[in-house]
């Protein structure tokens, strides 16, 4: 994954077989199929995926305003600190 933030995995997502959680981080690290009706606001900060099994994950990126990830970020277009959480749809 890209530099500059932390990754999470649920633990419904890390419970999954090692190479189930190997085609999610691959599909994070490639999704690009955003839209109008699934990114509104243009910030492509999060996704969902469908995988095999109808196993079905979403992704999402938060902002924050420094490294003790305690307050959201104002203006994350500036400065920030991101957190990518990949968690299974039954867990949000």
């Amino acid at each position: 994954m890209a530099s500059g933030g932390r990754w999470v995995l649920t633990r419904g997502v890390a419970a999954l077989e090692p190479e189930q959680v190997a085609a999610i981080l691959q599909q994070v690290m490639t999704f690009n199929t955003f839209t109008t009706s699934n990114d509104p606001h243009g910030e492509h900060d999060f996704g969902r995926l469908e995988l095999e099994d109808d196993l079905q994950v979403f992704w999402k990126i938060d902002y924050y305003e420094d490294s003790t990830l305690t307050y959201g970020a104002e203006a994350p277009a500036l400065k920030c600190y991101r957190v990518l959480t990949i968690m299974r749809t039954d867990e949000y």
